[in-house]
């Protein structure tokens, strides 16, 4: 098994006399512990679906959201099902 290479940030606090900051832990660890916690009823048998965009598409989608007095996900579950209709395909969303 490999030895785990210190931190520049340990190596400089180290040198510096100065205590080190408890590591940050990796990616896995978080995941791993995310999924232990029990998740909200609403989210339970649901997926989370994302896209990067700019900024402006989402400060757009929040004031039509407040225009229409609806939530943001509520538009984007009919921007979808618009989506599929135009497809072919079965309404889900």
């Amino acid at each position: 098994m490999a030895t785990k290479k210190p931190s520049l940030s340990a190596a400089l606090h180290e040198a510096s006399g100065k205590k080190a900051p408890p590591p940050i832990p990796a990616a896995q660890e978080l995941a791993t512990a995310d999924a232990d916690k029990e998740a909200r009823p609403s989210r339970q048998q649901t997926k989370l679906i994302g896209g990067h965009f700019d900024p402006l598409v989402s400060r757009q989608l929040r004031q039509l959201a407040l225009d229409e007095n609806r939530t943001g996900q509520a538009l984007l579950a009919e921007a979808l099902n618009d989506l599929f209709v135009k497809y072919g395909k079965k309404p889900l969303a």
